[in-house]
């Protein structure tokens, strides 16, 4: 996972296809964004097709964990995430996921199909 924060409030996120490491500098990047205690919208363009069924176990397990050391701050500080795809099956697929995303994370995923409608949306979240 690569966070850019220069734009903050508005965070850069690409998840990659990567395994999920908990560890890495991801991860810690996306922990000092939730220590500065400041409202946050993560967008997300280009997402990679990983499914939960393509992590193994112990990945998943690591996620959990992390996500419930942290579950607090994501509800408090993370005000979505919001992921960019163009392409409309890719959409209701994304939207119809959202749910079960939303009750793990704790925020919600929000779709949208441009860079812009994205910047808006994000702009509307933070009062801005």
């Amino acid at each position: 996972m690569v966070i850019d924060s220069t734009l903050f409030p508005m965070v850069w996120m690409k998840v990659g296809a990567s395994t999920i490491d908990t560890g890495d500098e991801g991860f810690k990047a996306f922990e000092a964004l939730l220590a500065r205690a400041e409202p946050f919208v993560l967008l997300d363009e280009g997402r990679a097709e990983q499914r939960a069924e393509e992590q193994s176990h112990e990945e998943r397990k690591q996620l959990s964990l992390w996500m419930k050391r942290h579950k607090a701050a994501l509800r408090s500080f993370v005000k979505a995430q919001i992921y960019i795809e163009p392409d409309l099956d890719k959409q209701k697929a994304a939207e119809q996921f959202a749910g079960k995303f939303e009750s793990f994370w704790g925020y919600p995923l929000l779709v949208v199909a441009t860079r812009g409608d994205g910047w808006t949306l994000a702009r509307k979240l933070l009062g801005r």
